[in-house]
């Protein structure tokens, strides 16, 4: 299936489940998204598996219930240490995880080719906007 643009901007009440901080001052602009889609992310907690409209915008990762509602988490990507293949870890098709120091993030696509979509989306924009990746502060 195609992934769906997302363009709109939402006024939402988004806080880092980790630090109560409000994402964006509250308004998170979800126009334009680099991708989107459903994926299925394992629940912190219960480690129940729930299906999540997921937005790729700029160094973020924003994660809603659909695709009209505003977002109830977010993954920083300039902290994220790793995108890869999860399936071993969670014996289920077509997973991945993406790792951060304070998390790991379990999701599953639809398909294989989707699987793929994401893992290549998410680690343009972990080269793009990671610190470990951008230069050190040191003279030529």
């Amino acid at each position: 299936p195609a992934i769906a643009p997302v363009a709109r901007s939402l006024v939402g009440h988004a806080r880092d489940r980790r630090t109560g901080a409000m994402a964006g001052a509250g308004r998170v602009d979800l126009s334009e998204p680099d991708f989107s889609g459903y994926l299925t992310k394992r629940s912190k907690w219960l480690k129940e598996w729930r299906r999540r409209y997921f937005v790729l915008k700029g160094n973020r990762l924003y994660f809603l219930k659909t695709p009209e509602s505003a977002p109830h988490g977010e993954i920083d990507l300039k902290d994220c240490l790793t995108v890869k293949s999860a399936e071993d870890k969670t014996n289920m098709r077509n997973c991945f995880e993406v790792a951060t120091p304070q998390e790991v993030f379990f999701l599953c696509a639809a398909s294989e080719k989707e699987k793929d979509e994401w893992i290549g989306a998410i680690g343009r924009a972990i080269v793009r906007f990671s610190s470990a990746y951008h230069d050190d502060g040191y003279d030529d």
